[in-house]
C-alpha cells in the first residue's frame, strides 16, 4: 500500500442550486456566482469544476471571452483555489437537440467541435490542461436514427480534433448510460477507454468516473475505478450516491449504500489516487436556503470518516481471511469497522 494520500476536494457551482427538478419550480433563491465561490474555503474545498459557460456566456467572441476568464481566474485566485476542469456543455444549445459530434446534420457537428475548441481555449486561460467530455446527447431515443459504427468513429475524430487544437490538454470522458438520451453511445468508462487507445495521443486521454453513473450502469463504482486505475487513467472522479436504477439523483456520497462508497474509498485509497476527490451532489428539494451547502460539506465529511476506516484496518488480518477463504470473516470484519467496532 503506497504512503496516505492528501486528497484536494472540488465541486462544480452548479451544485449550489436553487431545487428546481423536472416536476417543478425552484423552491430557493438563485446564489450569486461570486458569492457561491466564497463558500468553498469555508467548507474545505480546493478547488472548482467549471462548464465553460459556468465562465463566460457561450455567444460571447474571443476578446470579450478572454477578458471575462481572466476575472474568474482573478477571483479563484483571491480565494486561494484553482480551476480543476472545463467541460463544453453541449446539450442544452438547440444545435445539439440531436447530439453533437454524432448529429446527423453536419453542421451540428461543427457547431460542437467549434465550441469545444473554444473552451479549450478558455482551459488555457483558466490555468488547467484537463478536459472534461460528458457526450450527454450522444446517444438516440431509437437505434434506427444513427448510424452507430459511424457515431464511434464521429466521437473519436473529435477527441482526435481537440488534441491538435492545443498540444498540452488531457481529455477526460465522464460515460454515463442514459439520461437525456434514451441509450447512449460509449455508455461506461470502459468503452471511452478503448476508444483511448485509438486516438491519436493516447497518454492524454483518460476517464473521469462518477458513481451514479457507474451504478445507473449496474456496475459498481469501486470496479469502474479499479479498472481505470489499473490502465493508469483515472484522472478525477465525481462521487456521489444513487438510489437505484433510475433517474440521475446525485445523493449525498455514501447516503444509499456506506459499503459501496467505502469500497470506492478503499479502491482509491489503497492505489495511492493522486486526483481530485470531485463531488456531484444535489441538495434535497426540501433542503432550506440556510442549508444549502449540507450536502457538500456531508458527503466530504463522510468521505474523510472513510478514508479513517480504510487506514485504520489491519492489512495482516484481511490477507488471513482472504489466505483462508474465509470470507464471512471477512466480511464481518468490515462490517464491524464500518459500525465502529
Amino acid at each position: 500500500m503506497t504512503s496516505p494520500a492528501k486528497y484536494r476536494f472540488t465541486f462544480g457551482p452548479w451544485n449550489i442550486s436553487t431545487g428546481a427538478d423536472p416536476f417543478g419550480p425552484p423552491v430557493r433563491a438563485e446564489v450569486e456566482f461570486a458569492a457561491k465561490i466564497r463558500e468553498y474555503k469555508k467548507l474545505g474545498f480546493d478547488g472548482v469544476q467549471f462548464h465553460d459557460d459556468d465562465v463566460v456566456p457561450a455567444d460571447w467572441g474571443w476578446t470579450q471571452t478572454r477578458e471575462g476568464a481572466a476575472k474568474v481566474k482573478k477571483l479563484l485566485d483571491d480565494e486561494g483555489l484553482f480551476c480543476e476542469f472545463i467541460a463544453p456543455r453541449l446539450w442544452e444549445h438547440p444545435d445539439t437537440v440531436d447530439g453533437g459530434y454524432t448529429a446527423n446534420d453536419p453542421a451540428h457537428r461543427k457547431y460542437a467541435l467549434e465550441r469545444s475548441k473554444r473552451a479549450v481555449d478558455i482551459a488555457r486561460e483558466m490555468g488547467t490542461r484537463d478536459i472534461v467530455l460528458w457526450l450527454a446527447r450522444e446517444g438516440t431515443y431509437i437505434r434506427e436514427a444513427k448510424d452507430p459504427i459511424a457515431a464511434a468513429g464521429r466521437i473519436l475524430d473529435a477527441v482526435n480534433t481537440l488534441l491538435a487544437h492545443d498540444p498540452n490538454i488531457r481529455i477526460l470522458g465522464e460515460m454515463k448510460p442514459n439520461e437525456p438520451m434514451d441509450q447512449a453511445y460509449l455508455p461506461t468508462p470502459g468503452h471511452f477507454l478503448a476508444l483511448c487507445y485509438r486516438t491519436s495521443d493516447p497518454s492524454r486521454c483518460g476517464v473521469l468516473i462518477e458513481s451514479a453513473h457507474s451504478i445507473l450502469a449496474g456496475l459498481d463504482p469501486s470496479d469502474d475505478m479499479a479498472y481505470a486505475l489499473w490502465h493508469k487513467k483515472l484522472w478525477s472522479v465525481h462521487l456521489n450516491d444513487q438510489n437505484g436504477l433510475k433517474y440521475d439523483q446525485d445523493k449525498v456520497f455514501g447516503s444509499v449504500d456506506l459499503r459501496r462508497a467505502f469500497n470506492t474509498v478503499w479502491v482509491l485509497e489503497r492505489a495511492g489516487y493522486d486526483g481530485c476527490i470531485g463531488l456531484d451532489v444535489k441538495a434535497m428539494r426540501t433542503t432550506k436556503p440556510s442549508d444549502h451547502t449540507k450536502h457538500l460539506a456531508n458527503s466530504k465529511a463522510i468521505f474523510e470518516r472513510l478514508v479513517g476506516v480504510v487506514r485504520s484496518l489491519d492489512d495482516s488480518k484481511i490477507e488471513r481471511y482472504r489466505a483462508e477463504r474465509d470470507y464471512e470473516g471477512l466480511e464481518l470484519y468490515i462490517l464491524e469497522r464500518l459500525m465502529g467496532q
